[in-house]
C-alpha cells in the first residue's frame, strides 16, 4: 500500500523544471513534461512564470519554443539545493 501523497511546493517544482532545463536545455516542452512531471496546464503556466521572473529564456523556432536557463536561473538552482541540505540537515520539508 502506497503512503499518503507528498505534495511539491512551487519553490520544488520550480527547481525541478529549472533542473530539467538545464541538463538538457535548450529543451521542448515536451522534454519538461515528463522531467518535472506536470500536466501541459501546469507546466504551461509555470514556464510563462519562470520567464516573467528572468529564470529561463524561450527561443521560437516557427511554432515550436525550446527554453534555456539563464545565470539567474542556475543561481535559483544553487541557492536552493542549499535550503534542501539546510531543510534535511532538521528534518524539514521544503
Amino acid at each position: 500500500m502506497k503512503g499518503p501523497q507528498k505534495y511539491r511546493s512551487k519553490g520544488r517544482i520550480f527547481a525541478d523544471i529549472l533542473r530539467a532545463v538545464a541538463e538538457d536545455g535548450p529543451v521542448k516542452v515536451t522534454h519538461v513534461l515528463y522531467k518535472a512531471n506536470l500536466s501541459h496546464d501546469r507546466l504551461t503556466k509555470y514556464l510563462q512564470q519562470l520567464e516573467e521572473s528572468g529564470l529561463i529564456s524561450k527561443e521560437q523556432d516557427g511554432d515550436r519554443a525550446a527554453y534555456l536557463i539563464t545565470d539567474k536561473g542556475t543561481r535559483f538552482i544553487a541557492e536552493f539545493r542549499k535550503m534542501e541540505e539546510f531543510a534535511d540537515a532538521f528534518g524539514l520539508d521544503i
